[in-house]
């Protein structure tokens, strides 16, 4: 195969992350041509509403997938976390990359740390796992919507409209702005347990295209492969995504274990239900499965039902 097209999205954390796949790409393939075509998608165009409200974070994928699709493109590179566990007919998830920073990072001019931050502090972020996970630290604190690319979320903070921000530390790692805030302080998974996926690139493809799946072997990082396994099939099994506040990360112990935190719960913190659990790495394909299921067994589904009907007022 002479020429490949990687559809992507037009912020300049997508086009970092598909230039970095290129990139990669190349190292294994210097004489093919790569190029990026670029989409707006329906979750870039909405900025005013929070996307539990619009259909969660699939919005950041159709484009994309339509001209996978239609032929237009091979591949298209994604936020892990922003790819849902199932996919369209003709779609699959064929290769995640190695996993950078998966914490979650309080960004301020003021506050050093989540703990520093005065009563009535004014923190934005519109994703619900973390405004749980706030309010369970900090019930004292308001919370405000927070909607818009990294640069436009740091630029209303810089502007004064918010004490501190929440964004994925990995983000603003890989564009290298930490320093347009005067604290980037990434926060402990023991405080703040990531979304799914978080900090991993997910590859999609169409299922047909056997050529392209098998070039694309080469992307693949196994201790990648075996967290978000697990944690997708934790997510999956309790049917939710960005709707309901759910946090779960899988992480490698050593050659036989491996951690699993996890939780789900009402977006202002009234109610959660956490798990923090060492399995045996060989039944990585099913642990996400089996923990799930002992959330469920504790009320998981009825809790989270409930979650999603706040969240869509």
């Amino acid at each position: 195969m002479k020429k490949l097209v990687i559809a992507t999205r037009r912020s300049k954390l997508a086009l970092w992350q598909s230039e970095f796949v290129k990139s990669e790409l190349l190292k294994h393939y210097p004489d093919m041509e790569i190029t990026l075509q670029e989409f707006v998608t329906k979750g870039d165009k909405i900025l005013d509403v929070p996307l539990a409200k619009i259909g969660g974070k699939g919005l950041f994928t159709k484009e994309l997938e339509i001209a996978m699709l239609e032929g237009n493109a091979h591949l298209a590179v994604h936020s892990l976390k922003d790819v849902p566990t199932k996919f369209e007919d003709g779609l699959q998830l064929t290769a995640v990359t190695k996993r950078y920073d998966p914490r979650d990072a309080l960004l301020s001019n003021k506050y050093s740390s989540i703990a520093d931050l005065p009563k009535g502090a004014v923190v934005g972020t519109t994703s619900l796992r973390r405004r749980m996970a706030l309010k369970l630290l900090r019930p004292d604190i308001e919370l405000k919507d927070l909607r818009g690319n990294i640069n436009t979320r740091i630029a209303k903070l810089n502007a004064g409209e918010y004490d501190a921000i929440i964004l994925a530390a990995t983000g603003v790692m890989k564009l290298g702005i930490e320093d347009e805030v005067k604290y980037f302080n990434p926060i402990s998974t023991d405080i703040m347990i990531p979304s799914m996926g978080q900090a991993t690139l997910g590859i999609e493809t169409t299922t047909d295209n056997t050529e392209v799946i098998e070039l694309l072997k080469v992307l693949n990082d196994n201790d990648a492969h075996i967290e978000s396994t697990i944690e997708r099939g934790f997510v999956d099994t309790l049917q939710g995504g960005c709707q309901v506040p759910i946090g779960v990360k899988a992480t490698i112990v050593n050659e036989t274990s491996i951690r699993v935190q996890a939780i789900v719960g009402m977006p202002d913190g009234s109610e959660s239900i956490s798990e923090d659990i060492t399995a045996d790495i060989n039944n990585f394909e099913t642990i996400g499965q089996t923990l799930a299921q002992t959330f469920i067994d504790q009320g998981a589904k009825e809790l989270l039902a409930r979650a999603e009907l706040v969240a869509f007022k």
